[in-house]
């Protein structure tokens, strides 16, 4: 008898073992949007995410979990070994070229890739090569972030600070630069970019309301990285948001685009 208690006691101490280096998150929602004069429409998300650690290394998996069965969105594996850090995107995302109404496309290509990271004394910067030939050299200095990724013919520059009290941010990739500006003044959170969007948020945490003014879109190409985009007229949008006593958190919001309400009630676990 004490043999066996022994033997639980041993089985129960290596099953806390292996639960402690693994983290289950998720969240929830269920949507109801009356689409304007179009038919209206409910909708569900579920995700969950695993996260394993064993050392330096870490595999976080995420997955949807509506529908009929378990599908993958994600399988990332990193190590790291002294300076080096080694990263795997495990998961080749099949994508659609079929335009699905958000006017959202891409080509399918594949996804999965291997990027070697070497931080090195040069200033706190850090190196990273990938398995397709890109170099990237980022770190911070003096408050100021920047990464440069260096590519065949299309190099990529990203850079973000904190000035006087305005988070920015600028990216110049393949010479085409686009930024934005976040501030808050009296309380409200105030957000401007390089499309002439603009959004500001009013109220406490738990407790908002958004207005978004999205400006006009022309038309984009899709190609193996890049979204394609179809042409948009300018439209508003306002979303009051409140956290329940039940964890949930329930959302208005009104679209102009399409004269539409949409509630949905969202819960993060």
């Amino acid at each position: 008898m004490k043999k066996l208690i022994a033997l639980f006691a041993v089985t129960t101490m290596a099953s806390s073992a292996a639960i402690a280096g693994v983290a289950l998150s998720g969240s929830a929602s269920v949507s109801y949007d009356d689409n304007g004069t179009a038919a209206s429409a409910t909708t569900y998300d579920a995700d969950l995410t695993i996260v394993g650690t064993g050392g330096g290394t870490t595999l976080t998996a995420s997955y949807d979990m509506e529908g009929s069965s378990l599908a993958t969105t994600a399988v990332d594996l990193s190590t790291t070994i002294g300076p080096v850090t080694i990263a795997a995107d495990m998961f080749d995302e099949t994508y659609t070229t079929l335009n699905d109404g958000d006017g959202d496309k891409k080509t399918d290509g594949t996804d999965t890739s291997v990027t070697v990271s070497l931080s090195v004394p040069i200033g706190d910067a850090t190196i990273a090569l990938d398995d397709s030939g890109d170099i990237t050299i980022s770190g911070t200095w003096s408050g100021v972030t920047i990464a440069h990724t260096i590519q065949d013919g299309d190099d990529k520059t990203v850079g973000t600070a904190s000035i006087a009290g305005m988070d920015i941010s600028l990216t110049n990739d393949a010479g085409s630069s686009t930024w934005s500006i976040g501030t808050t003044v009296s309380g409200v959170a105030l957000t401007l970019d390089s499309e002439n969007d603009v959004s500001a948020a009013f109220g406490l945490a738990g407790n908002t309301l958004t207005v978004s003014h999205f400006g006009a879109r022309t038309s984009v190409a899709s190609s193996a990285t890049v979204h394609s985009t179809a042409s948009a007229a300018a439209y508003t949008t306002a979303a009051v948001s409140r956290d329940l006593t039940s964890g949930a958190t329930l959302t208005a919001t009104y679209d102009s685009s399409n004269d539409s309400l949409t509630l949905k009630a969202a819960v993060t676990f």
